[in-house]
């Protein structure tokens, strides 16, 4: 029987904290001793009509805490206690929830429809609670039933739609739930209300339709629906079934073709007429046909010989009609617009589209655009130079060298005195735009440029001018200068154009970063990101002593954050986000300074300080500069090597943490990357501090609380540090193979049907190989034998692979390598083991066929150490 908790839930929203934290504690205490009584109490608790809004809420929110974790070791643990629960009490919890969907309050309908669907997606995928979706058409089908338990029953059919697989239901379940939302659309029949929900959950349950798509009649009835609810009077109920038009049009491409003059017909209604909310929907169906037609464009090279999926070329069909409406689009900017990542509006969607359009068509939007910038982009209103500003640059990818180039030339000029314009709107496009050109125009390795070194000079000038003015001008000033630099990287002779203006460009950029708005429009950021560029690109021979005085600056820089007054959360964010910051220049500056013999010794000299300041870098505890911090320190390893030693003591703490730093798992990560820098730069001198690393490293890789990321990378530095600390790996050879083999066998039960479960398969396999061929190579001449126990599951685990047509071009490279490391290190013993094995002839034959040079090398080089070994007597 459930308990009355009613008291208790609303003291836990006291304001008194006092009476709150006794009321919490209780709670916690009640879920800790008796969960399946504690759940039944709230979920009577949410059913219940007499009880207050306020415990209802908070009897909702714990309900669906109990269920569901953003962190998956957590939602395992509460996975596996709802399995544990009485079934006869947990078909009770149920029967309260879906009765809660006919209650009187919004809110307590919202919140129940969230929770059954968060059981759904434990039950169902385990073919439990059979029932639930008869008992929510019966709502719908059920003569009488009232508006409102029809409006919750849709959104309860759209989140249990959203949580679970379309592998999930059969076919007659899918059938039946989209008559029932489809007829919950119909506008004759139901409320506005009932109208939304449906529209709503038809949205998540479009990919559960594609038998229903396929079949003409019923694809017909679904698009004639959406088609009519887009035309509804209300506007939500609009933006809904045009947000359902953006999923149909990437989800069922191929089929569109007898509805495009229709859909080209209300898009371009709602784009012209309609709400700011619907209008943004209604381009978005535009973008997503783009989309789908650039992916099938990559598709179609004739060098895949696989059969290229159907393209349609709706857009080049629609072309001069919806380049047109875009460009009408451009014209409707907001008064205080900032062409911000998180700004959107009419006019940014429309270029946004407008650019994915010219990826789409090239050339041919060109001479369907230049007009309207010629009308346009000397008009003595604001709004008429910045759209054809913006709607010059949205067109510079897609279209050819040959077909910009003329225009680019003949428009630089008046880009570049356009950064004086009087509106700050056209000046922020215009350093976009400039931006833009930098990027794709400016290759001179590739032997085309629009930067000459005639037009320089005044390109840098206008640059260095413009980076003064407002913070959102001046952070597009930097992507312009950053696409600059860039473009000179690799560039031979050209790359000493820049040269002469590095030690100006660097000024201004560090005086960009110190400016006291520069946080606005992520001014700093950008000029930061922007100077590590510059340095990276630059040709070091002429510019090594810019670049040495550089070092000094920013220490003195990174020094100087450690004194900076924190009061309050927002200091120390600060304080992180420029250390973070100043860390990555000092990255890239040891990662430059130490590629070349001549300038290394500068960071020899510097190196102790450098350290020290990383080190006091870890004391203000932060995710984010303890990632870049560490970065630093893998680059300092690289650059130091064997004198790295000295550093070990200290910083060793600091590595410890962030391998046991589970919660932001990006800095585990990292630091397990930058542990193997520093073995490869040690050596043997790692020996001291291997036992921690590797009990810590096998701990890790035994944890379910660990993000999965992060196994990979782990197994990948077993082999860095056993080639670091060759035959002394004998100790920990038997629990690193065991999780590696383990590891194998994971990766062979994954569902590769799962494309992002298949990218980390292939990650995870990668990498078992990478620490079969370290510990391989780190016996070699010593002891090769060690590895004989364990040659036959490396076979297998590369036969497995080998079948395997989803493996990416990296997981074989590095299969074919361990596998001629075992010929090579194990030899002698491992002849009998690959007479057995037949595959690796087909294998290596198909790897010889690639087109990938360093595969057919490694294949070669693997094929040559097994034909010796078989020859051998």
């Amino acid at each position: 029987m459930a308990m009355e908790i009613t008291q208790f839930l609303l003291a836990a929203q006291s304001a008194d904290a006092r009476v709150r934290t006794e009321a919490e504690a209780s709670l916690r205490q009640f879920q800790e001793q008796n969960l399946p009584l504690f759940l039944l109490s709230l979920s009577f608790e949410l059913e219940n009509n007499d009880k207050p809004a306020e415990s209802r809420r908070l009897a909702g929110i714990l309900l669906k805490n109990s269920l569901d974790a953003k962190d998956s070791a957590r939602k395992d643990h509460l996975v596996k206690q709802w399995f544990a629960i009485d079934v006869a009490l947990k078909s009770q919890i149920k029967e309260l929830l879906l009765r809660t969907l006919g209650s009187s309050a919004l809110e307590a309908r919202h919140t129940s429809a969230q929770v059954i669907a968060k059981v759904a997606s434990i039950e169902i995928p385990q073919k439990q609670w059979p029932e639930l979706v008869g008992s929510l058409l019966n709502n719908m089908t059920q003569q009488g039933s009232p508006a409102h338990l029809k409006q919750s029953t849709l959104e309860t059919l759209g989140y249990v739609c959203e949580e679970i697989s379309h592998h999930d239901l059969v076919q007659n379940e899918v059938n039946s739930v989209l008559t029932a939302v489809v007829q919950g659309m119909n506008q004759s029949e139901n409320t506005a209300e009932v109208r939304l929900a449906a529209t709503k959950a038809l949205l998540n349950a479009l990919d559960f339709s594609q038998t229903n798509f396929e079949n003409e009649m019923e694809r017909n009835y679904i698009m004639k629906m959406v088609c009519e609810t887009a035309c509804s009077k209300e506007a939500e109920i609009r933006q809904a079934a045009f947000e359902c038009l953006v999923s149909i049009a990437s989800t069922y491409y191929e089929v569109l073709e007898q509805y495009m003059p229709t859909l080209f017909e209300l898009t371009s209604n709602a784009v012209k007429g309609d709400e700011e909310s619907v209008a943004l929907q209604a381009i978005e169906f535009w973008s997503s046909i783009c989309d789908e037609e650039i992916d099938r464009q990559e598709y179609d090279s004739p060098d895949s010989g696989e059969s290229s999926p159907s393209h349609c070329c709706f857009i080049e069909k629609a072309l001069p009609h919806l380049v047109q409406m875009l460009l009408e689009t451009l014209l409707k900017q907001e008064e205080d617009q900032d062409h911000d990542d998180d700004v959107w509006n009419i006019s940014m969607a429309g270029g946004t589209c407008l650019g994915l359009v010219a990826r789409t068509v090239g050339d041919s939007i060109v001479p369907l655009v230049m007009p309207f910038v010629e009308k346009n982009i000397s008009s003595p209103d604001w709004r008429s130079r910045e759209a054809a500003t913006y709607a010059f640059g949205s067109i510079l990818e897609g279209p050819t060298i040959d077909k910009l180039a003329p225009m680019v030339a003949a428009g630089l000029e008046f880009l570049l005195n356009a950064t004086k314009d009087g509106n700050n709107h056209v000046r922020d496009t215009t350093a976009w735009t400039l931006s833009r050109i930098f990027e794709f125009l400016h290759s001179p390795d590739s032997g085309f440029s629009v930067i000459s070194p005639e037009n320089l000079p005044r390109i840098v000038s206008v640059l260095l001018e413009s980076i003064k003015d407002v913070p959102n001008v001046a952070e597009k000033v930097c992507g312009a200068i950053y696409n600059l630099a860039q473009g000179y990287e690799d560039s031979g002779a050209n790359s000493s154009l820049l040269s002469p203006y590095l030690t100006e460009i660097i000024t201004h950029l560090l005086a960009a970063a110190e400016r006291t708005d520069g946080a606005e429009s992520k001014l700093r950021g950008a000029a930061y990101e922007t100077l590590n560029e510059v340095v990276r690109c630059s040709n070091l021979s002429e510019a090594s002593s810019i670049i040495a005085h550089l070092l000094p600056a920013i220490m003195k820089k990174l020094a100087e954050t450690m004194d900076l007054p924190l009061i309050s959360t927002d200091d120390r964010e600060k304080q992180a986000e420029l250390q973070a910051s100043l860390c990555g220049v000092l990255q890239v500056i040891i990662q430059k300074l130490s590629g070349r013999e001549d300038t290394k010794p500068i960071i020899m000299q510097n190196a102790d300080d450098i350290m020290r300041l990383f080190l006091r870098v870890f004391g203000c505890h932060s995710s984010s500069v303890h990632e870049e911090a560490m970065l630093a320190i893998g680059a300092l390893a690289y650059a130091t090597g064997a004198e790295f030693v000295k550093y070990m003591p200290e910083l060793f703490k600091y590595l410890q943490m962030g391998l046991q730093n589970f919660e932001e798992y990006q800095v585990c990560s990292i630091t397990v990357g930058v542990i193997g820098d520093i073995c490869r730069a040690l050596d043997e001198k790692i020996l001291p501090f291997c036992d921690q690393i590797m009990g810590l490293l096998i701990q890790n890789l035994q944890s379910g609380a660990l993000h999965r990321s992060v196994k990979p990378p782990m197994f990948s530095c077993f082999g860095d540090i056993a080639l670091a600390i060759g035959a002394h790996f004998e100790r920990y050879v038997a629990p690193a193979v065991q999780i590696m083999q383990g590891a194998a066998q994971v990766c062979a039960q994954m569902d590769t049907l799962d494309e992002e479960l298949m990218d980390y398969a292939n990650q995870l396999r990668r990498s078992i190989f990478e620490a079969y061929s370290g510990i391989l190579q780190g016996f070699k001449d010593t002891k090769a034998e060690l590895m004989m126990p364990y040659a036959q599951h490396l076979l297998q685990f590369v036969e497995l692979v080998s079948k395997d047509p989803l493996r990416d071009e990296s997981v074989t490279k590095a299969a074919v390598a361990a596998m001629g490391d075992l010929a090579d290190v194990v030899g002698e013993n491992t002849k009998q083991l690959f007479n057995n094995f037949t595959f690796f002839g087909e294998f290596l034959n198909e790897c010889l066929e690639s087109e990938d040079e360093d595969l057919k090398v490694t294949a070669r080089w693997t094929q040559g150490m097994i034909a010796r070994l078989m020859h051998s007597s």
